[in-house]
């Protein structure tokens, strides 16, 4: 009997989806990932230079390393990437269900940082930067309209996305409802919100909170909107009143602290 098509599409997405690798760039990016056991490594290409460095990552890793002439290392990312003589083809890694990174086995008070369209991988790589930094549980996208893991988001993330869970959800509303049913404040960042961070969370500070921030320009989707429990903004001390996302993110995590 013929298969339907919806379970033909849904194998080939599968399918596609573990024929899928990733080339990380850059010696610190390379090292990182050299470093996590987590981290499914394929292939290693170094330049005698990046290989000195690298040594100890190296043998680490156990994973044998193809010597480049830097005057022809080819690895297959883009020309202009900043590689420093080390390209590392990895799995994307995975990061489990959200339930098993929104609740913590202590007793930590959670932060998770939500994107809504969020496309930019130099934004996402410095939010998970910065979400590491100020101990979130993890940076939540989606898995169409988000930036996957890549390169250039590994290299601009210096290190956290080998430590910094990044997950993408099939729906950000579903995602925000789920979180709210495991006792989640959840709070969207809109420039014309009445109440700042710290009002919304005046005497909740014990709460689990997410954090909703929107692509640059449009911001939050009015569904996302009427999805969250609160709206609040970043309280400016000027009318010039904007921050790049990626800057907003950190802002936004200060202020949150438990």
């Amino acid at each position: 009997m013929k298969k339907p098509k919806w379970v033909v599409e849904k194998e080939q997405a599968k399918k596609a989806q573990n024929a899928e690798t990733v080339w990380l760039f850059g010696l610190h990016a390379v090292r990182d990932a050299l470093l996590n056991p987590a981290r499914e490594k394929l292939r290693l290409m170094v330049t005698k230079n990046a290989h000195d460095k690298l040594a100890d990552a190296i043998e680490t890793a156990g994973i044998a390393p193809e010597m480049v002439d830097p005057r022809k290392f080819k690895a297959p990312i883009d020309p202009q990437s900043v590689h420093q003589g080390a390209a590392l083809e990895v799995k994307p890694l995975n990061w489990g269900r959200l339930a098993d990174r929104a609740i913590p086995d202590d007793d930590t008070t959670p932060r998770l940082v939500l994107l809504d369209r969020v496309t930019d991988p130099h934004n996402v790589g410095a939010i998970l930067r910065s979400a590491e930094v100020f101990g979130a549980q993890a940076v939540i996208g989606t898995r169409h309209h988000s930036a996957p893991e890549t390169g250039a988001l590994a290299k601009t993330a210096s290190g956290a996305l080998e430590r910094q869970p990044y997950l993408r959800m099939r729906n950000l509303a579903d995602t925000i409802v789920e979180l709210q049913g495991m006792g989640y404040l959840v709070l969207g960042l809109d420039g014309e919100a009445e109440l700042t961070i710290e009002d919304a969370l005046d005497g909740k500070r014990d709460r689990a909170v997410a954090l909703v921030l929107g692509a640059e320009g449009p911001g939050l989707r009015q569904k996302t909107k009427e999805t969250v429990d609160q709206l609040v903004k970043i309280d400016f001390a000027r009318g010039f009143g904007s921050l790049n996302v990626s800057n907003a993110a950190a802002v936004a995590l200060y202020a949150a602290k438990p």
